[in-house]
């Protein structure tokens, strides 16, 4: 199956999915330095490099193509017990509405998503 890594830092979701027999079409990650590192890491030569999900018009969203599953690991400073708690109040929370969007426009199989505790 085809996946797309959304906020990819470096490339965990990735790793588990493509050793899973699954292929990566695209990846997303706005931090500079996490995303030189996936690019060492993973061979990502024939694939869209997106950085701020934020930016990311739609039709670009939409000519990525069929993909089957959407990962993604966003931030979870708005929701975990470590952090404030504020939820959709707290912009990192709000980005839980970029997985949305590009869900809407895709329509993959399956989300799979990571929040941590």
């Amino acid at each position: 199956m085809t996946f797309l890594d959304l906020f990819a830092g470096i490339g965990g979701f990735r790793l588990g999915m493509e050793q899973a027999g699954h292929h990566c079409i695209d990846f997303c990650e706005i931090d500079e330095f996490a995303r030189r590192s996936y690019k060492a890491i993973h061979n990502t030569k024939e694939e869209v490099e997106m950085y701020d999900i934020t930016s990311v018009p739609d039709e670009l969203v939409q000519s990525l193509g069929p993909v089957d599953i959407l990962c993604g690991g966003f931030p979870c400073q708005a929701f975990s017990i470590a952090g404030n708690r504020k939820g959709f109040s707290d912009t990192r929370g709000t980005l839980f509405f970029e997985i949305a969007r590009f869900a809407a426009l895709l329509q993959p199989k399956l989300l799979f998503l990571e929040n941590v505790r």
